[in-house]
């Protein structure tokens, strides 16, 4: 109750959660209103090289009293006596190898465990006895770490508890495995970098840890080449927050040093908010992949068409006007409404794409040469069969025109997803999509219809039966995507799972931890 500093205000408490813990003990117990009869002289706050707090306190009547609570070791390391049913008595060696084992059986409950003592010097103190907390997991860490375990995210747990608390609540939350081992902060600073990088990827818990071996922590992993995400709310936090590839600190209870030194702040506290933020950069990374692939295929296949029509001597099958109606109205919107397509939620049970992958990668490669291929040969194809006078018609450039826009109108939906069909992610999922591609068509049924800008872009009126001929040819661009990723789906790769069930695949962690 005195060697607290939450404050107990119109029965609500204020404070940090262990010490809230104390107080509402205090208070159930009666004894909260004698807090007003004593007066705190000095205080000595806890910190985690010391691993306990001390407060100097008066009675009123000149009474002098030390009061000390903090991790068992410490505060048996100042003791030399305890209290037995109100009476003190010397504290031998099998007195405190017991206190050792209750402090164990507590931890091993799952209980964080703080020992309390006081002292009239500040010198010699008398042990009164051990305090259990329980500090149950929030609701959603377990399902969120076995999410994280699934996507290729290993968990290792940094804490400054007893090896018997550390561990029993690793065990709940399925951070600590058969097979793991843990690792306290004085073995941690009596090994080399060597050899803690040979264990590193073994241990799940660190215990009776402080700040300074956070940094330790996050050097030996990037060491092992790994992707490291730091969580913390401490002012001594900062340096690994800014060690880390991804700082991560509290919104509620952290610092503002922390919050300074760290890429992500959690404003909710939440671990489970650390699985929506790699859904999302996960999502804008696939995002960005679709919209590269779209503007890569369409650029590609304008490009190839103009070359292959002047190498074959032709006409040129676009003119200027049209050209520009295609990069500026006709690519421009639906590139971007791919940029905000819904997150995948399956992306999360993907294991994590390599470090060094680019975004252009073979695969990417590949589909953008096919979709151009597909859109050049369906071009010129119109274009070849349009003009069999060999002379350039209004008529000609108008349904070369349009057969190049409704391939594009195609290509950009068949791009909103790598290996999903668009028929499973909802056709109508992403309304900027809709409103992108709806807008771009309406532009160029005015090109082709409305009589100032048929002068603008040298177009003419085309027949009904025209449309739907090249809607259906100009599909296949469309058709070969889907049949694409149904052979993909089918051939269950475990980098593009088909359903919402884990991969069976074990997570590769050499990439993210």
């Amino acid at each position: 109750m005195l060697c607290n500093n939450a404050e107990m205000v119109d029965g609500v408490c204020y404070g940090t959660p262990t010490e809230k813990a104390l107080l509402s003990c205090a208070e159930r117990l009666g004894c909260l209103r004698l807090r007003s009869h004593y007066t705190r002289l000095q205080e000595w706050p806890f910190s985690s090289e010391t691993k306990f707090m001390m407060v100097k306190c008066s009675d009123g009547q000149r009474n002098i009293t030390h009061y000390i609570k903090g991790a068992l070791e410490r505060v048996l390391e100042k003791c030399n006596s305890f209290y037995y049913y109100g009476v003190q008595s010397s504290l031998e060696e099998s007195t405190r190898l017991r206190l050792i084992r209750d402090s164990a059986d507590l931890g091993n409950a799952g209980l964080r465990t703080l020992a309390l003592a006081s002292s009239a010097n500040g010198t010699s103190f008398t042990f009164l006895g051990l305090v259990g907390i329980i500090d149950p997991p929030r609701q959603g860490v377990v399902e969120a770490i076995e999410t994280l375990s699934i996507c290729g995210v290993k968990v290792k747990m940094i804490t400054g508890d007893s090896s018997e608390t550390a561990t029993t609540i690793a065990k709940e939350l399925g951070i600590h495995r058969p097979g793991d081992i843990s690792l306290s902060g004085s073995e941690l600073e009596a090994m080399d970098l060597r050899s803690l990088q040979n264990v590193i990827d073994r241990v799940s818990v660190f215990y009776r840890t402080s700040p300074k071996h956070k940094t330790v922590i996050v050097n030996c992993l990037q060491q092992r080449g790994l992707i490291v995400g730091m969580t913390g709310d401490g002012v001594n936090d900062a340096i690994a927050l800014k060690s880390a590839e991804i700082g991560i600190a509290m919104g509620k209870t952290g610092t503002d040093v922390s919050k300074e030194a760290a890429d992500i702040i959690l404003v909710d506290d939440q671990f489970t908010s650390l699985i929506a933020a790699i859904e999302e950069g996960r999502g804008i990374f696939h995002n960005i992949r679709n919209f590269v692939r779209f503007q890569l295929s369409t650029s590609i296949a304008a490009l190839t068409l103009i070359a292959m029509s002047t190498l074959a001597g032709l006409p040129n099958p676009l003119n200027a006007m049209q050209i520009l109606w295609i990069n500026i109205l006709m690519d421009g919107p639906p590139a971007q409404s791919l940029g905000v397509e819904p997150v995948d939620h399956d992306l999360i049970r993907m294991p994590p794409r390599k470090v060094k992958e680019n975004i252009i990668n073979s695969t990417l490669i590949y589909n953008v040469v096919l979709s151009a291929a597909i859109i050049v040969a369906g071009t010129l194809f119109i274009f070849w069969r349009e003009m069999n006078d060999n002379q350039i018609t209004p008529r000609d450039t108008t349904m070369t025109f349009t057969c190049f826009v409704f391939f594009d109108m195609f290509n950009a939906m068949a791009c909103r997803s790598q290996t999903k069909s668009v028929f499973h992610i909802g056709l109508f999922s992403n309304r900027v999509f809709l409103l992108a591609v709806g807008g771009s068509l309406l532009g160029q049924l005015l090109v082709i219809y409305f009589p100032p800008l048929q002068a603008v872009f040298q177009t003419e009126a085309l027949f009904l039966s025209d449309l739907i001929f090249l809607l259906c040819l100009t599909s296949s661009v469309f058709v070969v995507s889907e049949i694409r990723k149904f052979v993909l789906r089918r051939g269950k790769s475990p980098r593009y799972p088909s359903s919402g069930k884990a991969s069976p695949v074990i997570p590769d962690w050499s990439n993210v931890v």
